[in-house]
Order: C-alpha cells, then sequence, then structure tokens
C-alpha cells in the first residue's frame, strides 16, 4: 500500500487499485490530479497489472474541481487546474490498461467527467447525485470535457445532460451514460474488481492499447489539442 495526496494505491493480484479520499468531497486539486497520472503511470509500466479500479471514498465519488481554486480570483490557476483535468481525463480514456471505476456516491462536474474516461463504470445504488452540473453554477464546460461527453453520453440524453445540468440518481446514471450498472453499496468495490480481473485476464495488453489507439484515437487526439491551447491561452 502506498500514500499520497489524496489517495491510496494497493495492488490485488493483477490489478491496482486508487482509492481516493481526502476526508470531503474528493475535489480535483493540482495535487490529487498528479497523484492520480503517477498512479496510472505505475500502472502502466507494471507488466504484472492488468485493470485499474479506481474507487471513491463512501458517499463521494468526486465532487469536481477543487472549488478554493475555481471561485477564486486567479484566472491562470483556473485555466491551468481545467486543463490539467482535461488531461487526466484523456489519460484515463487513453491508459495503456483499463480502468473500472468503482463510484461510491456523488459524481458531479470533474467527478463525473472522469466516469466518462473510465473503460467500465460500477455505482452504489444509493441516494447519490452524478451529472454536470455546470450550467447550474455558472459555468461553461470546456471544450475536452464536450468533446468525451459525446463520445460516451446517450445521445438521448445529452441535451439535457450538458445543456440542462441534468443531475441522475445512479441508476438513471446507467441509461444516460455515466454509468454501466449498479450494484448494493456494500458489493460495489467487490464487483468493480471482478470486472477488472475479467478485463485483465481475458484482453491481450498489446492489442487494448492497439485498440484504444485506434477506436479513440480521434477523439484523444481532439482531447489533447483543446487542452494544449486551453494551456496557451494564459500565456
Amino acid at each position: 500500500m502506498t500514500e499520497a495526496a489524496g489517495l491510496t494505491t494497493e495492488q490485488r493480484d493483477h490489478i491496482m487499485v486508487i482509492h481516493l479520499d481526502d476526508g470531503k468531497a474528493n475535489a480535483l486539486s493540482f495535487r490529487l490530479i498528479a497523484a492520480i497520472h503517477h498512479a496510472i503511470t505505475k500502472a502502466e509500466n507494471d507488466d504484472e497489472i492488468g485493470a485499474v479500479v479506481l474507487h471513491g471514498r463512501p458517499g463521494r465519488f468526486s465532487g469536481g474541481f477543487d472549488l478554493g481554486v475555481m471561485f477564486a480570483d486567479d484566472l491562470d490557476a483556473i485555466v491551468t487546474l481545467v486543463a490539467d483535468g482535461g488531461g487526466l481525463v484523456r489519460r484515463l480514456y487513453g491508459s495503456s490498461v483499463p480502468v473500472v471505476a468503482a463510484c461510491t456516491g456523488h459524481a458531479l462536474a470533474a467527478g463525473a467527467l472522469m466516469l466518462l474516461g473510465c473503460d467500465v463504470r460500477v455505482g452504489a445504488d444509493i441516494p447519490t447525485k452524478i451529472g454536470l452540473n455546470e450550467v447550474a453554477i455558472k459555468m461553461v464546460l470546456p471544450d475536452w470535457a464536450m468533446t468525451i461527453a459525446r463520445d460516451r453520453l446517450s445521445k438521448r440524453h445529452m441535451q439535457r445532460a450538458i445543456v440542462n445540468a441534468r443531475i441522475t440518481t445512479p441508476a438513471e446514471a446507467v441509461d444516460v451514460g455515466f454509468l454501466d450498472e449498479v450494484v448494493a453499496e456494500d458489493l460495489l468495490l467487490e464487483r468493480a474488481m471482478e470486472i477488472a480481473a475479467e478485463l485483465a485476464a481475458t484482453l491481450d495488453p498489446t492489442a487494448y492499447a492497439g485498440t484504444v489507439a485506434k477506436f479513440r484515437g480521434e477523439t484523444l487526439a481532439t482531447m489533447d489539442a483543446m487542452v494544449t491551447a486551453a494551456r496557451a491561452s494564459i500565456a
């Protein structure tokens, strides 16, 4: 078990489990984003790791970006944090190892976008909020977020999920496209591990990475360009 800013990692057989727990809302800060990147890098560089599980704390997967930065007056810091978040979601979506999300609770804004970056998303069947609430809190989704939302969300629900900032329950989130399935809270991590173990056992690593590059390549390249453009706007 290793610890970093707001997370711990452990290896269970051929699965790396990343436990997100900052004791609060699991807000995406500069430090937490960097720590998740570091964990994913370790998983990708370890031949013994066949899949990753991204696991939240009880009642919270992630409440989105660090509001201490987002509601401050430092525009450069805001743009940088959002660009870093885009880089993280893109990293999850383009990872050379499958990533399974164990959504333990609320997943709002950037938290919901992290779900969109994961291969398979399992949610706890508890009263909780999942969705993109940016418009309701006076924000416009960044370009990179629009791109992955169009790639992963159900077309039937896209307008309400993005433009109308519709927030859903976990069961509703399956139909919208934020989650793939919902299970009892006490079975969540076990189910996510089961899925990750199956992916690790059945998918050829080289073929998986190559297929991700081909199937998601256009979306990943677009996200890269959008994140790069956002960073350039600071200069």
